[in-house]
């Protein structure tokens, strides 16, 4: 069977995602920048359905050279799926941030899914079946105080996604590009973005998402037809949409 990719494996949505497609069976690989919490989502999955072909390939995504030898070692296999969902953010004022930090967000962000997209776009836009998902946030869509920075690198993360989608359709090619764009989840993130080692999701949102639900919204969109799954700011409600950036065809 061929092999669905996700990056960022090792925790929050990530790795409820891997669950997810595990649970229909996709053998995977998996990437992140800690070996053993990989080693024990592979071993999560086998206790799930040994059948299951689980690849762990450990990678710093912040690094190009790692990001073009990742794609390398994927080589061997045969893909269907590559879900670009290694992310994280900076809470500080634009004035106030730390910019050794935003250089590596910025990285990671944006440059590593960019040249993974246009890597796996290449070799397999042709292939039935194929799509590429990257996760955006609804801050890809709506820029928040403090986060400005982090926004903008996930509006690029939309725009870019959104474009491809329209210009593989323009195309003719088979292959899908999709945009996750989650609101508010209880993973990892606020830790690493505000530099705090416990944070109460609930008291500072009131309303939130489990990785696990959002595993669930990955795979509807997945299912879909459509371009863009989006969490409603307002509602808090997932819905799936097509493209919300303008897209021109030009001869």
């Amino acid at each position: 069977m061929p092999y669905v990719v996700i990056t960022g494996a090792s925790s929050g949505i990530g790795y409820a995602s891997a669950l997810a497609f595990a649970g229909r069976n996709k053998d995977l690989i998996l990437t992140a920048r800690r070996k053993q919490k990989l080693e024990e989502l592979k071993s999560t999955i086998h206790e799930i359905n040994p059948n299951i072909d689980v690849v762990v390939f450990t990678a710093d995504l912040s690094d190009s050279d790692e990001v073009r030898h990742l794609y390398a070692r994927t080589k061997a296999y045969e893909l269907e799926t590559w879900i670009n969902n290694a992310g994280f953010g900076e809470y500080a004022s634009v004035a106030e941030q730390d910019l050794a930090k935003v250089e590596n967000m910025l990285k990671l962000n944006d440059l590593a899914p960019t040249i993974l997209s246009s890597l796996f776009v290449r070799d397999y836009a042709a292939k039935e079946g194929t799509q590429l998902i990257n996760v955006s946030s609804d801050g890809g869509y709506t820029m928040v105080g403090n986060f400005v920075t982090y926004c903008a690198t996930k509006f690029f993360v939309s725009a870019f996604t959104e474009g491809l989608a329209q210009e593989l359709l323009a195309e003719g090619s088979p292959m899908r590009a999709k945009v996750l764009a989650p609101a508010v989840t209880e993973t990892e993130f606020a830790h690493r973005a505000m530099n705090v080692e416990t944070f109460d999701y609930k008291a500072s949102f009131g309303q939130i998402h489990t990785p696990e639900r959002v595993a669930q919204f990955l795979l509807d969109l997945y299912d879909s037809d459509k371009a863009v799954g989006l969490v409603n700011g307002e509602t808090n409600q997932f819905e799936l949409r097509d493209p919300l950036f303008p897209y021109i065809t030009k001869g």
